[in-house]
């Protein structure tokens, strides 16, 4: 906030509370000359109007409100920029990666900064770290297994997975479904781990400046023959001819790669869709598939609980 804008809402906001005490003040005095309890010569339907104060109790609880709203604003961030005496700020501001995250708490630790976020991540790990520890001295596949485990599992995915996966972790177009035990870039609980603390980013290139539309077209059917659809045979044959481009990473068979993150094209699982135009659309521009690593975010205990728990969701 520039200065301007910060002095700006401290004179309004300063402003407005003297102004609400004098305007106290003033009704607490009587500036006529009617006795308190005497009639102020109003009358208007058989009510008379009374030259009476604001009750006591009345009062006191206004300055009470008005004195906490001074030391409020004193005590905490309200008045444009001024930070408060206590320094406290609710969390981090305008940290747009993980790094400047991690880089604004050292910051705000450094300048003395109050941080309730940082506290309650820190309080967090005091009473929850244990609890993870215990579990995470399993093997995932134990974790799998584990009821207890799983149900910690279910809410770290809930919190960082379902975003994307769906809250069944059945997935949508461009994210896969990690209930029918098909995954890409390997099914064993050590390459679930692997995928989930160190993310994972697939590319499947562009073909139609080299295949042309025709080309796309012999492709997308052998393609969908591969899982046994029904397809033109002629350009199913023609797309074979020129299988090679694809072989490399999906292999001679068809059924894909774990170590380029190739998917299986002969099982009908697909990623990004698969009918004929979805599959077009894919040999056509190409895809591009990026899972985040969760490594500094979750840390290695949290990591394997939560591949126990994708684990046992494909079991």
């Amino acid at each position: 906030m520039s200065s301007f804008w910060s002095w700006w809402i401290i004179v309004l906001t300063l402003g407005s509370l003297v102004a609400i005490g004098l305007l106290l003040w003033w009704n607490m005095k009587n500036f006529t000359d009617v006795e308190e309890g005497e009639s102020m010569g109003h009358e208007f339907d058989g009510i008379i109007e009374l030259n009476n104060p604001l009750p006591t109790w009345w009062t006191v609880l206004f300055w009470i409100c008005l004195a906490w709203g001074l030391l409020y604003l004193l005590l905490y961030p309200g008045l444009g920029n001024f930070p408060g005496l206590l320094k406290w700020q609710s969390a981090n501001q305008f940290v747009l990666s993980l790094e400047e995250s991690q880089q604004a708490k050292i910051d705000a630790r450094e300048a003395g900064f109050n941080v309730q976020y940082d506290r309650e991540r820190v309080r967090a790990d005091e009473v929850f770290g244990p609890i993870f520890q215990q579990y995470a001295s399993l093997e995932i596949a134990e974790i799998a297994q584990d009821r207890d485990a799983l149900r910690i599992g279910q809410r770290l995915f809930l919190q960082n997975c379902a975003q994307c996966h769906g809250s069944d972790a059945r997935g949508s177009q461009g994210f896969p479904n990690l209930t029918d035990g098909v995954f890409n870039w390997g099914s064993s609980p050590q390459h679930i781990y692997t995928t989930i603390m160190e993310g994972r980013q697939a590319a499947m290139p562009a073909f139609g400046d080299q295949l042309g539309s025709q080309g796309i077209a012999e492709m997308t059917a052998y393609v969908l023959s591969l899982s046994g659809r029904t397809v033109d045979r002629d350009l199913a044959r023609a797309g074979e001819q020129q299988w090679m481009v694809c072989a490399a990473c999906h292999g001679q068979d068809g059924k894909g790669n774990p170590a380029l993150g190739a998917p299986d094209l002969t099982n009908n699982v697909w990623t990004y869709g698969g009918s004929e135009r979805a599959i077009n659309e894919t040999l056509l521009y190409g895809r591009n598939g990026v899972m985040p690593a969760f490594k500094d975010i979750l840390g290695e205990d949290k990591v394997k609980i939560l591949s126990g728990y994708i684990l046992s969701l494909s079991q």
